[in-house]
C-alpha cells in the first residue's frame, strides 16, 4: 500500500508543478505535512543536497522521500511517479503541438505557464528563505550568521570580480562557515 501512495503522491507533485525543481517545493511541503514523511527541517536538508548533486532537484528529492519512507524500491517507485506525468504530457503535447503550434490559444496557454511558474518558484524561495535564516531564541527570531552569510555571497557574486568564481566556490565557502558557526 505504500508503494502506491508513494507512486500517486509524487505523480501529483510531477504533474502540477510546472516550471521545475524549485517548483516542487511548495508541493513537498504540503506532502511533508499531510503524510509525515518528513519534517520542513529535513525538506530543506533535501533542497540543500539537491541542488549540490547531480540531477534533477525534484527527481532527487522524490529519490530520496521514497528511499527513506518504504527502501531502494520506494525510491524507485517515487521517482517514477514524480517523472511519469512529464513523460505523458511530452508525449501529448508532441504529437498535437505540430498541428496547433501556431495557434494564439495554445501561445496563451504557455504564456500563462511561465507566470504560474514563477509564482511557484517565488513561494519556494520564500520558503527557503524562512527555513535557513529563522531562528528560534534569538532576537526577533532571525538567524543572523545565516542573514550575514546571504548578505556577503550576494554581494560578492554580484559586484566584484568575484562573481567569475564557479558557485561551488561559493558552496563550499559558506559550507566551511556553517561548520565554523555551527549553524
Amino acid at each position: 500500500m505504500i508503494f502506491l501512495r508513494l507512486f500517486f503522491e509524487f505523480f501529483k507533485v510531477g504533474l502540477f508543478s510546472v516550471g521545475g525543481g524549485l517548483a516542487t517545493i511548495p508541493f513537498l511541503t504540503d506532502l511533508g505535512v499531510r503524510t509525515g514523511w518528513f519534517t520542513s527541517g529535513q525538506l530543506a536538508d533535501m533542497i540543500a543536497i539537491s541542488e549540490s548533486t547531480p540531477g534533477p532537484m525534484g527527481v532527487n528529492m522524490a529519490t530520496y522521500v521514497g528511499f527513506h519512507t518504504a527502501g531502494v524500491l520506494g525510491g524507485v517507485i517515487a521517482t517514477l511517479g514524480l517523472v511519469a506525468p512529464s513523460i505523458v504530457v511530452i508525449l501529448i503535447i508532441a504529437r498535437i503541438l505540430k498541428q496547433f503550434r501556431q495557434s494564439r490559444a495554445v501561445n496563451a496557454v504557455f504564456y500563462g505557464l511561465r507566470a504560474a511558474s514563477v509564482a511557484l518558484i517565488t513561494v519556494a524561495m520564500l520558503q527557503v528563505a524562512v527555513i535557513a535564516l529563522a531562528k528560534q531564541g534569538s532576537p526577533l527570531g532571525i538567524h543572523w550568521v545565516g542573514v550575514a552569510l546571504a548578505v556577503v555571497v550576494f554581494v560578492l557574486m554580484s559586484y566584484t570580480p568575484a562573481k567569475k568564481l564557479h558557485p561551488i566556490v561559493f558552496i563550499a565557502a559558506s559550507a566551511v562557515v556553517g561548520i565554523l558557526f555551527q549553524m
